[in-house]
């Protein structure tokens, strides 16, 4: 049985790295998805769509709804009990439907329908396009946070002892590229029936086709991951649920302070990116004066940082470690750019400080999820790692709904009579940013002092020393 482990296909490099870049490519076309219509804000304010700002919120929202209202939970389920190949898989097609729905939403084909007239008519006050394209990406929504919990687990899985941070930094790198590329060409694309009819339909056509491409890549990965099982001789419990997986794990996460500290903490710092990515293109163009193409390239090298950055800072952490500390330099850094785009970009409209605070921003985006993700598996134990991760995306998720409409509602208030979405004055919005990175703050310094008094290994290395790997060695073999 040793001498099967030890030809392994996780343990030949090329194989896991071949996987990696499997499962990262989903991701990275997803992450396309996401911020496909984020540079397009005031164009669908315009004809034929006619959103509100507070309609853009809504449908920013939408995508983490069914996840707020208990679907991570059922997903983590599925995934300790049916494994990371089935998971992934129906994670990759949920997707595929969502996109599918919201491309159907926004293109002539239901715009100005009866059935456009009908949606339009009834519950809150919007467009029938923007309640219908919100439907698709709750749907997508849903697909993509269990893509996200899979591919940790899968991870982790593939890389147990090896170069886990590293592979953690690289696929969040290989997802974060995906943001840059969306948000250099969605606003291109949109020309793409001419300059005089701009439309978010071709951008968000092209997203979608790249989401079945992703569907695909993955479906090789479960090939190859079948193998791997076959090898170890775990195909049978580790797909088909047998492992010693208890539903009352599931309850005992939520007495754990530790998993409310690592969750608060990932809520607060998340709700300050993710939805500023949704707003920022808009943010730059009110403040700096600037079209929405001049102003979404910039916004484009907010995860050039993360992207340059996080697979350097994975391998210091499996080397060296201080991931804790890691968390805290992060969120100063957040609450030190959001304090840039409310007080001083307003009063001193300058590209050059706009760029350098977004590549900041970048920074603080790669020190973060480099650190707290490959934290999660030192301090989770590995039958409800899925689990794990999924409770804490789910809190996470709450954070991701609510923001976006609360922010489209501050920015409705704070711009009372402003018909021009050009001119929207965004102080408000971006001081609530800078408040949640003071309060991620506050539990990444808690999260620090509890490592120091229990010792959790959180600014341990990753990868252990060989006289330690040989201690263990022999310690087993006596056993």
């Amino acid at each position: 049985m040793t001498e099967t482990v030890r030809e392994a296909l996780n343990d030949k490099a090329w194989a896991r790295w071949l996987a990696l870049v499997l499962i990262a490519s989903m991701m990275f076309f997803a992450y396309m998805f996401v911020d496909v219509m984020s540079p397009l804000q005031a164009l669908v304010e315009k004809a034929p769509l006619n959103w509100s700002a507070s309609a853009f919120g809504n449908y920013a929202g939408a995508e983490y709804m069914l996840n707020v209202f208990g679907f991570l939970i059922v997903a983590g389920i599925i995934l300790d009990k049916m494994g990371v190949r089935f998971t992934g898989t129906l994670s990759a097609s949920v997707m595929v439907i969502g996109a599918v729905i919201k491309l159907y939403a926004v293109s002539n084909l239901f715009v100005g329908t009866a059935f456009d007239h009908w949606l339009s008519s009834w519950w809150v006050a919007m467009p029938g396009s923007a309640k219908l394209a919100a439907l698709g990406f709750m749907i997508f929504g849903c697909g993509c946070e269990m893509a996200g919990i899979t591919v940790s687990k899968a991870i982790a899985k593939w890389f147990d002892g090896k170069e886990m941070a590293l592979a953690m930094g690289f696929e969040m790198a290989i997802a974060r590229l995906g943001v840059f590329a969306v948000l250099s060409i969605s606003p291109r694309l949109a020309d793409w029936w001419g300059a005089d009819n701009p439309s978010v339909v071709p951008p968000v056509a092209f997203c979608a086709a790249l989401l079945l491409i992703g569907l695909i890549n993955y479906i090789v990965f479960t090939f190859m991951d079948t193998r791997l099982d076959r090898q170890l001789g775990a195909g049978k419990s580790a797909e088909s649920g047998e492992e010693e997986f208890k539903l009352s794990d599931v309850g005992g996460l939520f007495t754990s302070k530790l998993f409310w500290i690592i969750a608060l903490l990932c809520v607060l710092y998340y709700s300050a990116i993710f939805p500023f990515q949704r707003f920022g293109t808009n943010m730059l163009q009110c403040n700096l004066g600037i079209s929405d193409v001049a102003a979404a390239d910039i916004l484009r090298w907010f995860p050039i940082g993360a992207l340059v950055l996080t697979p350097p800072l994975g391998y210091f952490l499996d080397k060296v470690g201080r991931g804790a500390t890691m968390l805290i330099i992060g969120s100063i850094l957040l609450i030190c750019c959001h304090l840039v785009f409310a007080l001083v970009l307003p009063s001193c409209p300058s590209t050059g400080l706009a760029l350098a605070t977004i590549i900041v921003l970048g920074v603080s985006f790669s020190l973060v999820p480099a650190a707290l993700w490959p934290s999660v598996p030192k301090v989770m134990d590995a039958r409800y790692l899925g689990s794990a991760y999924s409770l804490i995306f789910w809190v996470q998720n709450i954070g991701l709904f609510g923001v976006p409409i609360l922010f489209g509602k501050i920015l409705v208030a704070s711009n009372e009579g402003v018909t021009d979405p050009t001119q929207y004055d965004y102080t408000n919005p971006m001081l609530m940013f800078a408040g949640f990175g003071v309060a991620a703050l506050i539990f990444a310094l808690w999260l620090k002092v509890l490592n120091s008094r229990h010792s959790y290994g959180l600014e341990a290395p990753n990868i252990k020393s060989d006289a330690l790997a040989e201690e263990a060695e022999v310690l087993s073999a006596e056993e």
